[in-house]
């Protein structure tokens, strides 16, 4: 008799189709690499707006060249943001508020570089 448990225990931990990840708790897997789960992830209205308009860009794009190249690195980039949304949504919130500061012309706190931060938190870039 084969034994399942392992399997049955690694399929329980996967979300279900179209399960957004909001309130994730700690230690539930990140989010598949496909654009409906990328984008349930990001939570951040600034995050999910730009995934939106990036999109459709992307995809003008891949209907006049056929070249998938420009929507797969799209794919990898937001899956890093869904990543990065899912272990720390309120850092994502206070980022885009800095950025509102800096465009402002506000003064903006200097913080630790965006790739010191993945890598703190286990997202190999």
């Amino acid at each position: 008799m084969h034994d399942t448990t392992d399997n049955d225990a690694a399929h329980a931990r996967q979300p279900a189709r179209g399960q957004h990840f909001h309130n994730r708790p700690l230690g539930a897997p990140l989010p598949e690499k496909n654009l409906r789960a990328i984008r349930a992830a990001l939570v951040v209205p600034e995050d999910r707006e730009a995934f939106d308009a990036g999109l459709k860009a992307v995809l003008d794009e891949v209907r006049v060249s056929l070249d998938l190249g420009a929507l797969n690195s799209f794919v990898h980039r937001w899956w890093i943001t869904a990543c990065d949304t899912l272990k720390d949504p309120e850092g994502r919130r206070q980022m885009h508020a800095r950025a509102r500061q800096a465009l402002a012309g506000e003064p903006v706190p200097q913080g630790r570089p965006w790739r010191e931060i993945l890598a703190a938190r286990g997202i190999d870039v």
